[in-house]
């Protein structure tokens, strides 16, 4: 992903809302799975890590993309973003 691509999926991301939260289990099979679909039927998600989450969040990102064959758009704070490209002919993103 060029950092071009990155910087407009950055934008994309500001205007959405997180649709999972990471808590204190961490990444469990079935979050993965559920992530998994999320990224299937949107492309771009984004994931809230909340307080009581041991881990790092930049550690849960890498986990998650390397589970859910994505990629991690940006971490900030206790926000991940995730983008994983669509079947041709489901695409709903199209990158610059």
């Amino acid at each position: 992903m060029t950092s071009k691509q990155r910087a407009y999926l950055k934008g994309l991301a500001m205007n959405i809302d997180p649709i999972f939260q990471i808590g204190r289990s961490g990444m469990t099979p079935g979050l993965t799975g559920a992530i998994a679909e999320g990224l299937e039927a949107r492309e771009l998600i984004k994931i809230n890590v909340l307080q009581n989450c041991p881990d790092d969040p930049n550690e849960l990102a890498r986990i998650v993309a390397e589970r859910t064959h994505s990629q991690v758009v940006q971490v900030i704070g206790k926000k991940i973003v995730l983008y994983k490209e669509g079947k041709e002919n489901k695409k709903k993103i199209i990158l610059p």
